[in-house]
């Protein structure tokens, strides 16, 4: 992978990294910012319902945040593009669609096929 592309991915995943980090302070701020009290047992569970929803949500954003930091690391070590499972490069369009890919198309086609496999 030539230098260009190595920097235009630090820069998509430094701003990833960053727009996920402001949606989990957004989501930590209204969340301890709501402090309603319903009188209704309805309204209450709907309350509830979002706020669990919220809280999947997080926890979908910090797995990302992990996953970003990570593929920066792979950017520093010099192994960002490589396929974990074969050792081919990723194609520049599967890290332009998923630049925390470990995996290139064929092997996650496989990993796919594998874990459907498995669940039947």
């Amino acid at each position: 992978m030539e230098q260009k592309d190595l920097d235009h991915f630090r820069a998509l995943l430094n701003k990833m990294l960053e727009e996920a980090q402001q949606k989990g302070d957004a989501t930590l701020d209204d969340m301890t910012d709501n402090n309603e009290m319903f009188a209704d047992p309805a309204d209450r569970a709907t309350a509830e319902s979002d706020r669990a929803f919220t809280l999947r949500i997080r926890d979908r954003e910090r797995k990302l945040i992990k996953k970003i930091r990570s593929a920066i690391t792979r950017l520093d070590e010099g192994s960002f593009g490589i396929c974990d499972e074969c050792g081919e490069d990723i194609g520049i369009a599967r890290l332009e669609a998923r630049p925390v890919t470990k995996l290139c198309i064929n092997c996650k086609s496989k990993q796919e096929e594998d874990e459907r496999q498995r669940a039947d």
